[in-house]
C-alpha cells in the first residue's frame, strides 16, 4: 500500500468524475509557448481552463458534488459563497441538472461576474464585505433551510473533480515533467496531483507538481511548514480567485503528502504575466489563473523540464484589466510616470517636452498644478506619464532630464 491509497481523494474517485463530466464539460485545449519555453530553456504548454465552460475550472467539481447529490437533497436545493469562479461554476451546474441555486457574494463583488452568474439562472444574495462573510452566512442558510452547502475546495468530489484536469493533462502532453498551477484553498492542487502522482507512479517515473500562491495571500508556505493550517491575519492580492487566509482541511491533508512545493510571487510578477499572456499567447486571463506563468517567468522553478501550466480562468473584470496592464507595463519598464518641481516660467514646460520627445519617450497624460503643501510660491508641480521601452529606457530619459537641472521623482 502506497501514500496515494490511504489519501481522502484517489485517482479512482477522479475516474469516476471524469465519467460523471463526459459531454459536460469542455476538454480545454493545450497551446505551446514557444516565448515562455525560450525564457525557461524547456518546451511549456498551457492548458486552457481559461475557454472552459463559465470560464474557469470551477464548473468541474460543482457538478461532480452535484451531480452526486440523492433526489430529496436537489430537492432541497444548493448553496454556496463566492467571489466569482465558484459561484458561476455552481450555476451552471445548478441549471444543467435542473436544482435551485442560491449564491452569496460579498458586497463589491465585479459587475460581470454578478451579472454572470445571475444569467446562468441562480439567485444572488449580496452579502458581507469578503468572501469569509459570504461563506458564513451561505452556512447558516443551509443550517436553516437544509440546503446542501456546496463548498468551494473542501470536499471529496469537488476535489475529485478538478483532478479530472489532471487526467487530461497527462493524455495532452504525455512527457509532461512539471505541473504547475495556482492554489487558493487548494481544490485544483489536491485533485491534480493525485492524478498526476498516481499516473506517475504507475509509468515508475517522476513527474512534479507545484503549486504556486500571491506573496500577500499565502498560507500554505507556513501551514506547510507548520504541518497544520495557519490562518493568515490579513490578505491582499489583485489574484482574487486565490485570496483565500486558509487552507482547506482536506486539500491540505493531500498536498502536504503529494505536493512537490508551493512558490510565491509579488504583485508586480502577476501583472508582468498578464501583459506577457496577453501579447504573446492572445490569451485573457485573471491574476489567479496567471500565478503558474509569473512563477516561470521569475524564475522561482529550477529545472522544470516539459512542463504544463493550468491557466485555471478567464473571468476578468475589465476594469481590474485595466489597471493590472497599467501595473504591468510599469513594472516591465514601459510606463513611467515622473513628477518634478520647476520654477514657474514660461518654457520650462516646452523644455521638459523637448528632452522626452528628444528621448524617443512619449507623453500620454500631463498634470500641471501650483497648489499644494509642498509646493512654493514661484514654483509648479509636474507630473508626467510616458510610454517608454524598457528599464534601460526609463533611466536614460531620467538621466537626461538631469541633465538639465531637473529633479525628476518616479511615482510607482
Amino acid at each position: 500500500m502506497t501514500v496515494l491509497d490511504t489519501l481522502p481523494v484517489t485517482v479512482e474517485n477522479v475516474l469516476e468524475a471524469r465519467t460523471l463530466l463526459d459531454g459536460i464539460i469542455e476538454k480545454t485545449p493545450v497551446e505551446v509557448s514557444r516565448a515562455l519555453g525560450r525564457m525557461v530553456g524547456s518546451d511549456v504548454f498551457l492548458k486552457c481552463e481559461n475557454l472552459q465552460r463559465a470560464g474557469s475550472f470551477k464548473v468541474r467539481g460543482a457538478y461532480v458534488r452535484m451531480a452526486k447529490l440523492t433526489p430529496e437533497e436537489r430537492a432541497r436545493g444548493v448553496v454556496a459563497a463566492s467571489a466569482g469562479n465558484h459561484a458561476q461554476g455552481v450555476a451552471v451546474a445548478a441549471a444543467r441538472l435542473g436544482i435551485k441555486a442560491r449564491i452569496y457574494m460579498p458586497l463589491g463583488v465585479a459587475l460581470p461576474k454578478l451579472a454572470a452568474t445571475r444569467g446562468h439562472g441562480a439567485e444572488v444574495v449580496l452579502h458581507g464585505h469578503n468572501v469569509d462573510e459570504a461563506l458564513a452566512e451561505a452556512q447558516r442558510y443551509a443550517d436553516e433551510t437544509g440546503a446542501v452547502f456546496v463548498h468551494p475546495f473542501d470536499n471529496v468530489d469537488v476535489v475529485a473533480g478538478q483532478g479530472t484536469i489532471g487526467l487530461e493533462i497527462l493524455e495532452q502532453i504525455p512527457n509532461v515533467d512539471t505541473v504547475i498551477m495556482g492554489v487558493g484553498g487548494g481544490g485544483l492542487l489536491a485533485g491534480v496531483a493525485v492524478a498526476v502522482k498516481a499516473k506517475a507512479c504507475e509509468l515508475g517515473r517522476e513527474i512534479r507538481v507545484i503549486g504556486v500562491q500571491a506573496e500577500n495571500a499565502a498560507a500554505y508556505p507556513p501551514s506547510l511548514a507548520a504541518d497544520a493550517l495557519v490562518p493568515l491575519q490579513r490578505v491582499s492580492t489583485m489574484a482574487d480567485g486565490i485570496a483565500v487566509g486558509r487552507p482547506g482541511q482536506l486539500p491540505f491533508s493531500i498536498i502536504r503528502e503529494l505536493v512537490d512545493d508551493v512558490v510565491t510571487v509579488s504583485e508586480d510578477a502577476l501583472a508582468r504575466a498578464l501583459i506577457f499572456l496577453l501579447e504573446r499567447s492572445k490569451m485573457v486571463v485573471e491574476p489567479a489563473g496567471a500565478v503558474g506563468v509569473a512563477a516561470l517567468m521569475e524564475g522561482k522553478i529550477e529545472n522544470p523540464g516539459t512542463t504544463a501550466v493550468i491557466l485555471s480562468g478567464g473571468n476578468i473584470d475589465p476594469m481590474l484589466m485595466l489597471k493590472v496592464i497599467q501595473r504591468g507595463l510599469s513594472a516591465a519598464g514601459r510606463y513611467m510616470t515622473v513628477r518634478m518641481l520647476l520654477d514657474d516660467r514660461p518654457g520650462s514646460l516646452a523644455t521638459i517636452s523637448r528632452i522626452i520627445a528628444e528621448s524617443d519617450a512619449n507623453v500620454t497624460g500631463v498634470d500641471h498644478t501650483r497648489v499644494g503643501g509642498a509646493i512654493s510660491m514661484g514654483d509648479v508641480a509636474i507630473t508626467i506619464n510616458m510610454e517608454t521601452k524598457g528599464h534601460e529606457h526609463c533611466e536614460q530619459v531620467l538621466n537626461n532630464l538631469r541633465a538639465e537641472g531637473f529633479q525628476p521623482v518616479v511615482v510607482h
